[in-house]
């Protein structure tokens, strides 16, 4: 085989690029940048997040047990890139991108109104790893922007160009060009 061998590393591309929004009592709301983030089980819904024990986000997570994945579209470019090198300790973050925080239905962590996609999630467990913490959340509730599902109801990802992060290159990238196939259908 003629393939370069790499280092063991975040190899893993392309990640989504969303805005994790999350509250802790009268404090503002604060947002951070990720793109360590999956889906990890269906029933019930969990993903997962990973974030620095340093960052702003993390403490508030750990305490409120609670936060938003605000799924971001090519749109939101500056403001995820922004959100991702600037700290919430020093920033409203929010106002800073006009950003507005919108009221959950199931937690206290404040959606982006602009994102198309908003899941509202609860800390199950966290897990200590290495430079991260995983915080496995439970999704309990997922808004979405009518103009943004197709007449099934379905995302419909034409409309929904999902901003990308690859993170060996450090670089964004719109979407997805076209749909290759469905699940289970591919000859």
């Amino acid at each position: 085989m003629s393939k370069k061998l790499l280092k063991p590393q975040t190899f893993l591309i392309p990640l989504p690029a969303v805005l994790i929004s999350c509250q802790w009592g009268d404090e503002p709301p604060n947002i951070i940048t990720l793109s360590w983030v999956g889906i990890c089980c269906s029933e019930p819904p969990i993903l997962s997040i990973a974030i620095r024990r340093n960052r702003f986000s993390h403490s508030i997570i750990s305490r409120s047990k609670e936060f938003a994945v605000n799924l971001t579209s090519e749109e939101h470019l500056v403001a995820v890139d922004f959100c991702g090198t600037v700290s919430g300790r020093e920033t409203d973050k929010f106002k800073k991108m006009s950003l507005t925080p919108v009221e959950g239905k199931r937690t206290k962590a404040p959606l982006i109104k602009e994102c198309p996609f908003n899941l509202e999630c609860a800390v199950r467990d966290v897990l200590k790893l290495g430079s991260h913490d995983l915080f496995l959340g439970e999704i309990l509730a997922v808004h979405a922007d009518p103009n943004y599902l197709d007449k099934n109801g379905k995302p419909d990802m034409r409309k929904f160009k999902p901003l990308i992060y690859c993170n060996k290159a450090q670089e964004y990238w719109g979407g997805l060009s076209r749909m290759l196939g469905r699940y289970g259908r591919v000859k």
